[in-house]
Parts: C-alpha cells; structure tokens; sequence
C-alpha cells in the first residue's frame, strides 16, 4: 500500500505544514483580538509579517501555538517513541521559561501536572478551547499514515490540558486532514472529513459560515474550514483565515497548517518566510525529517 506515496513529496508537504503553520502563528499574532472592523480601519486587508500586536512581538517571532507543538516534537524526537511524560516535561520546562504567551486552560493544566504529575486533566465541559487543536501537527506527523496511532496519541496529548469531548473530536479531525493533505488528497477528500465532523458534532456546522473566531475549539474550527475550503492558494486561505481577527493566532496557525500540507512548500510565499525567526525555522525542518523517519510510513518504505 505504500507504493503509492512519494517519499519526497511527503517531506515537502509536511514541512510545509510545520513551516506554515509558524508563519500563520506569526503573521495572526500581530492581529490577534482585533475585531474585523479594526483589522479592516487600520490594514486594509492584513497580509504581511510585522510583529507588534498586544504581545510586542518581533517580526516573525512564534507564539504558544508553535511553541507548544516544538514541545511535543522534540519530545518525540528525543525519546524515538512516544512518551506522554516527555511531552508534559517539556510543556513544564517550556512554561518555566515564561514564555510570551499561554493559554489559561493550557496553564492550569500543566501546573498540575508541575504540583501533582497529572497526566490527563478530568473531564470538563468547559475545556473546550482551542490549545489542544493548535499542536497536533506533531502527532500527525509522527502516525502518518496510522489513523489509530493518531486517534490514541491526539486524546492522549490533548487530555494533558484540555479533555473534553468537543475537543477530541477537533483534535482527531484535524489530525486526520493532516493525514490525507500530506498523502496528497484533494480538496473534495478533505471536505468529506471535515463534513464527517460536522455530521457526528453539528455545532461544528460551518455553512452558513457565522464569522466568529474566538478561542472556543468550534468557532476556530468553523473559520479555518471556511477559508481552507474558500482560498484557492496558501495565501488566500490564511491571510482570510487572520482578517477574523480574534484568536488569530491560532485560526492562523491551525488554517496554515492544512494549507501548508495541501500546497507544499512551493505554495508559501517568500516574503513571508524570510521574515521567519531563522532559529525556529531551521528547528522545524530537523523535527519534521525526524518525525516522518520515525512514522510508520517511513518505516515501510
């Protein structure tokens, strides 16, 4: 069965997905809890890599939700195995390092594990934000092309901060989008997952798209759906995806990522990558060969 993938347009798309998905993170960051409206007043459209934003950042620079998935692939790549602990060590270290930005649901969860070595977080209807979502790139990675690797490793990385139903499924659908984009399916087989989604959680629902881009996991899922499936490049899809203001970030990262995977390095816009911090990009290149030489793919080639 594996005859039929290209090894090196694997490599390419799924660098492209993590190198996407920082530029998303970093290009969103700038907008980042801006309404449509003041994105609009202020940019025009938005679409260039800048810094600023309510976190000060430089030009290029990443946030938590590259952060947070660096986490979990180094934690792969260190252990050639996957090791919960040592993704949850690494969310401790990192969030000891005081980093520029972390997530509530994300903090609360790691300081548990921090006071108590608590591993999955209890069930919690609230815990329905987004940070479980944003670094799944990683696992995705690191099961391609298993689906039932990537099922048990995405609720397994997730339930570290966020466990909540609502957000598995998030998690698992992306990851299995990951999955196919890499592999090289079109459009229509992604929107069939995607639709797939919708059918078992309809509040995940994306047509009429309702414009709303906040940290809640449903509305980011419904923006980076909308403007994955409306954009016809790389660009069109995330500089959309940002222009919703809100948790633009991650909509961005997480739009990015897809699109990354989809279009493939050729698709990603020089201008944007020069602006790239050098050091995260060059991190990024050696984890994704890592954690594709360590894939069950891979393994069977």
């Amino acid at each position: 069965m594996f005859n039929q993938y290209n090894p090196d347009e694997i490599r390419d798309r799924a660098r492209a997905a993590f190198i996407g998905m920082a530029i998303g993170d970093a290009l969103g960051a700038t907008v980042e809890f801006m309404t449509t409206s003041e994105i609009a007043s202020k940019y025009g459209t938005f679409k260039d890599i800048i810094g600023g934003g309510w976190l000060r950042l430089k030009p290029g620079q990443v946030t938590d939700d590259t952060q947070m998935a660096l986490c979990i692939a180094r934690a792969v790549v260190s252990r050639q195995t996957w090791a919960l602990e040592a993704v949850a060590d690494n969310f401790a270290a990192w969030l000891k390092s005081r980093p520029v930005d972390c997530g509530d649901t994300c903090r609360k969860g790691i300081r548990a594990y921090m006071l108590h070595g608590t591993l999955e977080m209890p069930l919690n209807e609230w815990d329905a934000g987004n940070g479980a979502a944003m670094r799944m790139l990683p696992v995705a990675l690191y099961s391609l092309p298993d689906g039932e690797l990537l099922r048990k490793y995405a609720v397994e990385q997730a339930h570290l901060t966020h466990n909540n139903p609502v957000s598995d499924a998030a998690c698992i659908c992306l990851g299995e989008m990951l999955h196919l984009a890499i592999c090289g399916a079109e459009k229509s087989r992604l929107r069939r997952q995607a639709d797939g989604l919708v059918a078992r959680f309809p509040t995940f629902n994306f047509e009429p798209y309702r414009g709303l881009a906040t940290g809640y996991v449903v509305d980011t899922m419904q923006t980076v759906f909308h403007w994955f499936f409306r954009g016809r490049s790389f660009e069109e899809c995330l500089v959309g995806a940002v222009n919703q203001g809100a948790d633009a970030d991650t909509t961005g990262a997480i739009c990015a990522m897809l699109a990354g995977a989809y279009y493939g390095m050729e698709g990603i816009p020089q201008r944007w990558l020069k602006k790239m911090d050098k050091g995260v990009i060059t991190e990024i290149e050696i984890v994704t060969d890592k954690l594709l030489a360590a894939s069950p793919l891979w393994r069977a080639f």
